[in-house]
């Protein structure tokens, strides 16, 4: 076995506090000495970051909560190998209509994933991120991902290279990651105690040989973490993505989020578990529950202290194209892909990426005018709000059409991204479905109010019924302008007594969505 650095205490007796330090200062991390929380991450600005860190994530969605309003990525499967098992996952493939890690509807050779990242890019100039994230693991295939990154390096030096790994190799693989000029990898790190692993991993197989139960849990702790120093000490940025399994391990990814920002970790993104019984997963089997809305903003919140939380995933698949949140693979399908006659303009993608900035400028210019309006207030009142909106920070979204919501927290220090709702969508051929508003509703309930483009009289009535006030006069405009004004009209109406505040209940984490009549 490679040499490793051990959990806990011995990893950091191993590497000393100075060094962690140095980690994070180099990651472009700073710490408040008053939070302890980092001034990096998701919600990061230009002004917030060194200049050679704002490059590598003004334009990458899973990076910068903001510029995944319009910025989109694709993921390429060209990796269908796994070298560990975990009771979270079952990686079945042909299943289009799913949308959850380690799903595709087709593989691919380096050489048809580089002609689809081309006809992508040239049909979605905002697309600015290639990534390999599975079926399995990249690192389990590393002869035909590092041919895949060659290629497309060469073919498209402007887009961004990618990986998502389960850690277990990278050790092996950090230097060739940087040769690669692979400038972001997520690593999924469940836990750093071996007693916990145990029951997330069944095994692993490592140096030709299976190792199971607490010598399986230890071995994967151990690579993770060394990995992830390893990467923060070549300047790699690394986002870290934890399962949240509830009386599993929701109380220890507080030590797991500590540990990973002491290793210069960019990055942590607490995900919900999946865990329908349909998608044939031994916790999906054996009734293991996802959390609740509320659990999951909890725990982030109880993380977010010590470092920046991502909370806009969208728990993608691996053959994900297009904005967070959609998915436009089955434009891109091999037999479709082969046929295009490919004319990559380095130039126009330049333009229009150009013209994106120019409205992200005059969308923060707008907000930061209206926050200007609350200035002063004294409220302690905070609330959360959902918005249906298709991308660009606009809501401009019927509520009939909408995927999902995105749920923004609102006080009188502005707005803060808290995750997004996935739902039925409710209006089918014209109809609404009835079923399918109580799912909604189920989604959003812990929201005060819902910002549509449009709505219908029905499912407006029985959302106020609901105690959830419809929003429909910003049509088209910027959400988080919007919002702010909106927030300012209902302190007005809490404080003049015409309406009461009252805290809302919890919501319901929507695991299966209906998102199409198919």
């Amino acid at each position: 076995m490679n040499a490793v650095v051990g959990r806990g205490k011995c990893a950091k007796a191993a590497v000393g506090a100075s060094k962690m330090v140095q980690a994070a200062e180099h990651k472009g991390c700073r710490t408040s000495s008053n939070s302890g929380q980092a001034s990096c991450g998701s919600r990061a600005g230009q002004g917030d970051l060194p200049t050679e860190i704002w490059e590598k994530v003004k334009s990458h969605p899973c990076y910068s909560e903001e510029a995944h309003h319009h910025y989109a990525r694709m993921h390429v499967a060209v990796a269908p190998a796994c070298n560990i098992q975990c009771n979270y996952c079952n990686r079945k493939y042909d299943c289009a209509n799913e949308s959850r890690p380690g799903v595709v509807s087709e593989k691919l050779t380096p050489e048809q994933a580089v002609k689809k990242a081309l006809a992508v890019a040239a049909t979605i100039p905002q697309m600015t991120v290639l990534g390999i994230a599975g079926p399995g693991d990249p690192l389990a295939n590393p002869e035909k991902t590092f041919k895949t990154f060659e290629l497309v390096a060469k073919a498209a030096p402007d887009i961004k290279l990618c990986l998502s790994t389960n850690g277990l190799s990278l050790p092996d693989y950090v230097d060739v990651i940087a040769k690669s000029k692979v400038d972001h990898v997520t690593i999924t790190i469940n836990m750093i105690d071996p007693e916990i692993g145990a029951k997330i991993y069944p095994w692993i197989f490592f140096n030709h040989r299976r190792y199971t139960g607490l010598d399986a849990a230890r071995v994967l702790a151990d690579r993770q973490l060394l990995g992830l120093e390893m990467l923060s000490e070549r300047g790699i940025l690394c986002k870290v993505n934890s399962v949240m399994i509830p009386h599993i391990n929701d109380g220890h990814l507080v030590e797991v989020n500590k540990a990973v920002k002491s290793r210069g970790a960019f990055l942590h993104n607490i995900m919900p578990l999946i865990s329908a019984p349909e998608y044939g997963t031994v916790f999906g089997l054996n009734g293991q529950r996802g959390p609740t809305a509320q659990e999951l903003k909890a725990l982030q919140n109880a993380c977010e202290g010590e470092m920046n939380m991502m909370r806009h995933c969208r728990q993608c698949r691996a053959d994900a194209v297009g904005l967070l949140g959609e998915d436009r693979s089955a434009e891109f399908t091999t037999d479709r892909v082969m046929k295009m006659d490919v004319k990559y303009d380095l130039e126009m993608r330049k333009a229009y990426q150009d013209r994106v900035e120019d409205e992200r400028a005059a969308k923060a210019a707008a907000s930061k005018e209206e926050l200007g309006e609350l200035a002063g207030a004294a409220s302690e009142i905070s609330l959360l709000v959902a918005v249906a909106t298709k991308g660009s920070g606009l809501i401009n979204e019927h509520f009939g059409h909408a995927r999902e919501f995105q749920v923004y927290e609102l006080s009188t220090s502005g707005t803060k991204f808290v995750g997004h709702r996935r739902v039925d969508v409710y209006c089918q051929g014209g109809d609404g479905e009835k079923d399918r508003l109580s799912t909604i509703i189920r989604g959003i309930n812990d929201c005060h109010a819902v910002f549509v483009a449009k709505i219908g009289g029905s499912p407006k009535s029985n959302l106020i019924k609901a105690g959830i006030e419809p929003v429909d006069q910003y049509a088209h405009e910027l959400f988080e302008k919007s919002a702010i004004s909106w927030f300012r009209s209902y302190l007005d109406r809490v404080k003049s007594g015409e309406i009461q505040h009252v805290k809302r209940g919890d919501a319901s984490i929507r695991q299966k969505a209906v998102i199409s009549a198919a």
